[in-house]
């Protein structure tokens, strides 16, 4: 299961944040490093598909896509050099997938240092930098020196000096223009802004109205391809203690929707590169995760290895055909269920029944 760190300064709502995802079980208190240890939890990624292909089938179980999040202790300006929880606080950073800044824009007089995300933007992004550059700074010369010996390192090599001349200039990885292939070339170093980053900016129940303006701002911050979501935390963690229908009354009657939580799961979901195909049953209908640019039987290989192994074929169709003639019989009855082979690019949204021997 994939992993979203979250990661800010001291008090700017990171374990508020986990508490709306998980329903409770980190302590949210207003003043420094309340989380020392990370709060890990796992989260339903919402999608009304799913729910859809479920009243259709009348399945007994409905079992979503989930993804995992960690509320990391809070970063502090030195991090880097050890200030606050320094290298421990990085070390948990090189172990999630994805980052997730969380940014208060809130006024706060009980709260110390800037309300404006950006400042906090900024003090993050320079620690983050600098553990970087010296990450790159002490491997660079060992891959240079391996690469006279073996050329087929030298891809690795120019991936790590156009990484260090980025790092050098105060710029992250996710927004130096890297191309796929040097990115993924510098993945086995773990470096910290090499992995795919988003934000959370965190307003009160008053900036409501502002909150496209906010996030619109931070985004041109972060970079011009960074999904940026403002929410209320607060708000959303008290909602969701809530039941469906109350918790539904609820944003409904602030103009929410279904909650800035719902946006940002399916955005972080969506960041990793990781799509969803469907099963559907009397039984159950469940969304299984797997990799964009996955053929049918890696897909396969999600529900069961034994699926991948013996893959013979699949069947196919788009979860609102198949929606709207009704029932998986009706489909193959009316001759729409494609037979798809090895080749197949499975896509976001296809209802599969698999077909193997072993």
């Amino acid at each position: 299961m994939e992993r979203f760190g979250f990661v800010g300064l001291p008090n700017a709502g990171k374990s508020s944040l986990y508490n709306a995802l998980a329903g409770g079980g980190a302590l949210a208190a207003p003043y420094a490093f309340a989380t020392v240890d990370p709060n890990v939890g796992v989260a339903k990624v919402p999608d009304d598909r799913l729910t859809r292909l479920a009243e259709m089938s009348e399945s007994r179980s409905v079992v979503p896509a989930s993804v995992q999040f960690v509320d990391i202790a809070g970063l502090v300006k030195g991090a880097a050099q050890g200030e606050g929880l320094g290298n421990r606080f990085l070390s948990h950073i090189r172990e999630v997938d994805a980052v997730v800044f969380v940014l208060r824009a809130f006024v706060d007089d009980d709260v110390p240092g800037s309300s404006d995300p950006i400042d906090q933007l900024d003090t993050l992004e320079v620690e983050l930098v600098y553990a970087d550059l010296e990450s790159v700074e002490k491997q660079i010369d060992k891959r240079r020196k391996a690469a006279r010996a073996d050329a087929s390192i030298a891809p690795e090599v120019a991936a790590l000096d156009e990484a260090l001349g980025y790092l050098r200039a105060g710029t992250p990885l996710y927004r130096a223009g890297l191309s796929a292939e040097a990115r993924s070339l510098l993945r086995p170093y773990f470096l910290l802004t090499n992995k795919p980053a988003m934000a959370v900016v965190n307003i009160d129940e008053g900036q409501l109205d502002e909150a496209e303006g906010i996030a619109s701002s931070v985004a041109a911050a972060l970079g011009e391809d960074a999904d940026v979501i403002a929410a209320c935390v607060q708000l959303e963690a008290e909602a969701v203690l809530l039941d469906e229908a109350e918790r539904a009354e609820m944003l409904e009657a602030l103009g929410l929707g279904d909650g800035a939580l719902a946006r940002f799961l399916r955005t972080a979901y969506h960041r990793l590169g990781l799509r969803t195909f469907f099963t559907t049953g009397e039984k159950e209908s469940r969304a299984w995760t797997f990799r964009a640019g996955s053929r049918a039987p890696q897909a396969a290989g999600v529900i069961h290895t034994d699926f991948e192994r013996g893959f013979i074929r699949a069947e196919v169709i788009r979860w609102d055909e198949l929606l709207e003639l009704g029932s998986w019989s009706r489909a193959r009855e009316a001759g729409k269920l494609r037979v798809e082979g090895k080749e197949y690019e499975v896509q976001d949204g296809d209802v599969v029944e698999i077909r193997f021997n072993v």
